[in-house]
């Protein structure tokens, strides 16, 4: 991961976090967006936070789900320009390591390779969308809102629309920045920003069932899949099928594919080792 290394993330555990929660479950690594009174809009040092958080998840072999969810009553209200614009308002974590780079969260998620879920209960504007374009499956309560505002304050969404390009159409991307109108969550599982609606009783035990059939499977398959996924846009065309085959000849030499093969014959769960 370009923002932090896996030295950096050594002592995570041990380093207190001021607008972020987390918890590892088994294999299920939690971040909780833990600034309801700013409608979890996140300020440089939130945004540190979330990339750190990613770092571990990333590096620690335990964890197989990230799951991102968020106190209050807005997912995530997008940046904290006050903040963003002048750093003296932005209290910062001094024990955090000093990132390699400056810190960009649509990049942060792409680098996670770990599949991720979001649990939206309320409703996400602006730069909010860079947290849940990042997640692999994205659930949402029927009640809430989507929406890039950022027009009406005369600006534009600009790091958000490279986020967006891969999941929805272009044009759905212009009207969604030209209008700052506000989308359903049913419009927004038809766009395909949202991957399934439950009610608000049910979408907790949803994201864990869903949790349980990822940590279930293969986990070193799942990241070389979704590495070769994210690498396919920087491979001609012409050699896609070339790359492709290559890493499946490098899956099929790793220890779980070969637990996976031996534990199909002998009719039991596979003991999978991540490698």
């Amino acid at each position: 991961m370009e923002f932090y290394t896996e030295q950096d993330t050594e002592t995570f555990n041990d380093i207190p976090l001021l607008f972020i929660r987390t918890s590892l479950d088994k294999h299920v690594f939690r971040i909780t967006l833990n600034r309801p009174e700013k409608r979890n809009a996140f300020t440089p040092t939130m945004a540190a936070e979330i990339t750190f958080a990613l770092a571990y998840a990333h590096y620690h072999s335990q964890v197989r789900c990230v799951i991102l969810d968020a106190k209050g009553p807005v997912f995530c209200a997008g940046a904290d320009l006050n903040a963003f614009h002048d750093s003296s308002t932005d209290t910062i974590n001094p024990n955090l390591p000093v990132p390699n780079q400056e810190i960009r969260l649509g990049d942060a998620f792409s680098q996670l390779l770990k599949p991720s879920i979001a649990i939206v209960e309320g409703s996400v504007l602006a730069g909010g969308f860079l947290l849940i374009c990042g997640c692999t499956f994205v659930i949402s309560v029927p009640h809430v809102t989507f929406s890039l505002p950022e027009v009406k304050r005369g600006i534009w969404p600009m790091q958000v629309m490279a986020s967006l390009m891969p999941i929805i159409p272009h044009r759905k991307i212009l009207e969604m920045a030209i209008t700052g109108k506000s989308y359903t969550a049913a419009e927004a599982v038809e766009m395909g920003l949202v991957t399934n609606i439950y009610e608000p009783e049910n979408i907790k035990a949803e994201a864990g069932n869903l949790a349980e059939i990822i940590c279930s499977n293969a986990p070193f398959a799942i990241r070389s899949g979704m590495e070769a996924y994210h690498n396919l846009s920087n491979i001609p065309e012409r050699e896609h099928h070339i790359y492709l085959k290559k890493q499946l000849e490098k899956l099929l030499d790793s220890e779980d594919s070969k637990e996976g093969s031996l534990a199909f014959k002998q009719k039991r769960n596979p003991v999978w080792q991540g490698r």
